[in-house]
Formats: structure tokens, C-alpha cells, sequence
């Protein structure tokens, strides 16, 4: 079966994460993603870890199913080229800081005036947009900015550090949500448009009680560690051999209660109703933490809220988690091989299309690995001039590698 985006064609100029999170999940959707890598050494993921025989397992998380056409944009033969592409581009997906894609020759007036029809969306760490736009910044800065980093850690300790992109990631499926919006706009006579996607704004419309609360008054956003700063019991608890993740809202309470085997706590004047269980939260959480501690340990703790409908989950560390069957058999983590990087895990794709329109999109490609094949297909250009523009270097490549060592 087509994927659901079979015969979209789209041109990455993205680096790092958030650009290539979005257009991995494009070409796994079926479209043609050309990644356009700047000469000599294209996306700088490529030198990021885990680095085998010069090639990084982090970009081939994030480039899965493109192409790679490497060339020198300070050249005009070269932004000729790719301004044949554009013309036959349906979306074009660009990450680098405001003002730069319009440098290289490809900005918002110089495309649309070439293709009146193209999509092209633009993620930044700030936006396209307001003070901020100018300023360098990744995820980590822009999660500083939303004040997600001050939700984060001990309430008497500083701020802690998150260890995965959520901000990178999130961006990347919201540019997506947004690029298939304007396909489906364009498909109905609106033509191209010019989307502005940012980490900073993803973030912030992350939060998930804080912004109300604080335009209310009622309640200062602050840290509040493993628990909750408003439900409660809703946290982190110990067993005797692992932490459990435990949300107990309103209608979930006589449940909670009974699987306790305190029944009795349903109506006690200190927890029946929910700001009660807030008001006497450590009580409460102290209650809850010496029943976990009579029983066995975490799976057997797991068990029993999970047989009482009680929202529960244990704490995995990553490589629990890439074991767990519901994972692997649903393709959360999935099994790729490259030539030389061997086998091993990548994420798999959050998309599920129950009807075939999601596919393994195949491995990363090499730098420049492309470049004969997209100009020839798509820019006329032929053979003999694809000879002298590696020749003078114009293009870029590296050795394919075709098997493992």
C-alpha cells in the first residue's frame, strides 16, 4: 500500500534533531526527502556519538529513508540546482537560524517566486519572529526560556538537567502536523504558504496546568519533585526493588483505596475530596509509601493496582524499556542494520496508520551518497557535467561503505 504522503516530494535543509525528526517521519509516510547537506561536511550529526568507521549512529536515528545531495552553495552553478529542485519541490523544510536560508539564495520571497505552490516551513529554536528570533539556541535553551527547566528537579535544589529531546522531537511532529495542514490547504486551490515553527512555542504549549494557574493566582508554578505540586497521590513511590509511577485522580480514589486495603480512607475527612488530598499531601504520600513497602516488591505492587484500574507503571530504565514486549512488538524500538554501524536499535515512529501507510523507510544515506541521482532526476543535469562538478567541488560525496567489517 502507498504511504499516505506517496508523491510528495520535499527538500531537507535540516540538521541535528528537530528539522530531521519531522522529515524522518515524512519519509517513513512515503515522501521523497532529498536532505541538502552543505559542502564539505553537511549535517554536523554526523559527527556526533556513537561514531563506528566515521559514520554516527545519531544521524541515522534522525535520516532514516533520505536522500543526500552534498554540494557548495557558495557556488552559483550549485544554487542554480537546487533552484531547479525547488521548482519541483512540494515542501521544503529548513532548521537553521532566521536569515540564513534567505542568505544561501532560498528564502520565503526566493522560493515561492520560483514555485507559487511550495510549502515551506521553518524551525527555529525562538521563531521567525519577536526579540528572541535572532539568538542561537537548541532545545535546552528554548525549554529554559518556556520555564519547563524550573519545573524540573527537588524544590530545594537547583533545576535539573532532562536527558532526552522532547522539545527537538515535539517541534519536529508539530512542524509535520502543521505541514500536512497546509498539503491539505493546497490541495483545495491555497497554494503554497510559509509556516514558522519554534521549540520555544512547542514548549510552552507543553505546560500542562502551570500557565492557567499562574494567570489565576491560584497557585505559584514551582518545582515539586517526585510528587505533584497539585494532585495528589500522583508521583513517584519506592517498593522494595524499584520506583512505581502512580496518578490517582478523583473517580480513581475508592479503587486506590480498596486495593490498599484501607477502604476506611475513601471518607476520611483529610482525603475525600481532591484539594483535601492536595492540603494533606505528605500524610497522605507517607501513607501510601508504607503500604508499598509491605508488599513483596514492584511487580507485585504493579500488579495489584493494575488489576484495580489504578494508573500505574514502573520506572524502566532505557534498556528495560527497549526489552519491554509491548515496545518491541508494537515497533516502538526498532531493529535497523547499516554497513558500518552493524545492527542495533533505533526509536520507531509514533505514527501508526492501521491501514499500511507507514513503512520501514530504509537506512541513512552516506554524504552526497544522491548527488547523481537527484540532479540527474530532478535538475536535467547530465553526466558529463555531473563529472566536472565532482571534479571541481562543486559536489560532495564520501565512500559508501556496503558492507560491515
Amino acid at each position: 500500500m502507498a504511504g499516505l504522503l506517496d508523491g510528495v516530494r520535499v527538500l531537507d535543509f535540516t540538521q541535528v534533531i528537530a528539522g530531521p525528526a519531522c522529515t524522518r517521519l515524512m519519509a517513513e509516510l512515503g515522501a521523497e526527502v532529498i536532505k541538502v547537506e552543505l559542502a564539505p561536511l553537511g549535517d554536523y550529526a554526523r559527527g556526533m556519538p556513537l561514531m563506528r568507521d566515521g559514520r554516527s549512529a545519531y544521524f541515522f536515528q534522525h535520516n532514516q529513508g533520505k536522500l543526500s545531495l552534498c554540494l557548495d552553495l557558495g557556488r552559483p552553478r550549485a544554487r542554480a540546482m537546487v533552484g531547479e529542485l525547488v521548482k519541483k519541490a512540494d515542501v521544503m523544510v529548513e532548521n537553521f537560524s532566521p536569515g540564513v536560508i534567505g542568505r544561501l539564495g532560498f528564502g520565503w520571497d526566493q522560493v515561492h517566486a520560483l514555485n507559487p505552490n511550495l510549502i515551506m516551513c521553518s524551525i527555529s529554536a525562538f521563531g521567525q519572529t519577536g526579540p528572541l528570533a535572532p539568538l542561537p539556541g537548541f532545545d535546552f535553551i528554548a525549554q529554559a526560556y518556556a520555564g519547563i527547566t524550573s519545573m524540573i528537579g527537588d524544590p530545594d535544589g537547583p533545576p535539573s538537567l532532562t536527558g532526552f529531546a522532547v522539545g527537538d522531537v515535539g517541534t519536529g511532529i508539530t512542524a509535520l502536523a502543521a505541514i500536512n495542514a497546509a498539503l491539505f490547504a493546497r490541495s483545495r486551490g491555497q497554494g503554497g504558504r510559509h509556516l514558522d515553527i519554534s521549540i520555544l512555542d512547542f514548549y510552552f504549549h507543553a505546560h500542562e496546568i502551570s500557565v492557567e494557574m499562574a494567570s489565576l493566582g491560584a497557585w505559584e508554578p514551582h518545582r515539586t519533585g517526585q510528587h505533584h505540586g497539585t494532585v495528589t497521590p500522583l508521583g513517584i513511590f519506592a517498593t522494595r526493588d524499584g520506583y512505581l509511577y502512580i496518578v490517582v485522580l478523583q473517580q480513581m480514589w475508592p479503587r486506590f483505596c480498596a486495593a490498599m486495603g484501607r477502604p476506611d480512607l475513601e471518607h476520611d475527612p483529610r482525603f475525600a475530596g481532591a484539594p483535601e488530598r492536595v492540603t494533606n499531601r505528605d500524610a497522605l504520600n507517607a501513607l501510601v509509601q508504607d503500604w508499598l513497602m509491605t508488599l513483596p516488591g514492584r511487580d507485585g505492587a504493579l500488579a495489584l493496582l493494575q488489576k484495580a484500574r489504578v494508573p500505574v507503571a514502573p520506572i524502566l530504565s532505557v534498556k528495560e524499556a527497549m526489552a519491554h514486549p509491548h515496545m518491541v512488538g508494537r515497533g516502538t524500538v526498532r531493529d535497523v542494520c547499516d554497513p558500518a554501524l552493524g545492527s542495533f536499535q533505533v526509536t520507531g515512529n509514533p505514527i501508526r496508520d492501521l491501514g499500511g501507510g507507514t513503512m520501514m523507510p530504509g537506512r541513512a544515506p552516506f554524504l552526497g551518497e544522491h548527488n547523481r541521482h537527484v540532479l540527474a532526476q530532478h535538475a536535467g543535469v547530465n553526466a558529463a557535467d555531473l563529472d566536472a562538478l565532482e571534479l571541481d567541488g562543486t559536489l560532495v560525496s564520501e565512500p559508501v561503505i556496503t558492507s560491515a567489517a
